[in-house]
C-alpha cells in the first residue's frame, strides 16, 4: 500500500515545520475579520499556531498575529484562540489523533 503524503506547516509562533493536523489555521478575509479556521478551508491569509497553549500564549503576549495577518487582533479573540487550543489539545489527549 502506498504511503500517504503528510501536508506540512510552519507555525508562526515557533517557525517549526509541523504536520497540519497539528496545528490551528487562523484566518484574515479581504473585508478584515479574523477568525479560527477549524477546517483550514476558508478563503484569506492564513497563519499556523501550534495546538500548544504555551505558543498561543507567546503570540498573545508578543502580539505576533497582529503583524502576521497585518491587523489589530482583541485580547478577547487571543482568549478563544487559547480556549480552543486547550479544548483541542485536550480532546486529541483523549481521544488520540485519529
Amino acid at each position: 500500500m502506498k504511503k500517504r503524503k503528510i501536508p506540512m506547516r510552519k507555525s508562526v509562533v515557533s517557525g517549526e515545520m509541523k504536520p497540519k493536523k497539528e496545528l490551528v489555521r487562523i484566518t484574515r478575509s479581504k473585508e478584515g475579520e479574523v477568525a479560527i479556521d477549524p477546517t483550514g478551508k476558508m478563503p484569506g491569509r492564513g497563519a499556523y499556531v501550534s495546538l500548544e497553549p504555551k505558543e498561543v500564549q507567546e503570540a498573545w503576549d508578543k502580539h505576533i498575529l497582529d503583524r502576521v495577518l497585518e491587523t489589530k487582533l482583541t485580547d478577547a479573540f487571543y482568549q478563544e484562540l487559547l480556549d480552543y487550543v486547550e479544548h483541542q489539545k485536550a480532546r486529541n489527549e483523549l481521544f488520540g489523533n485519529g
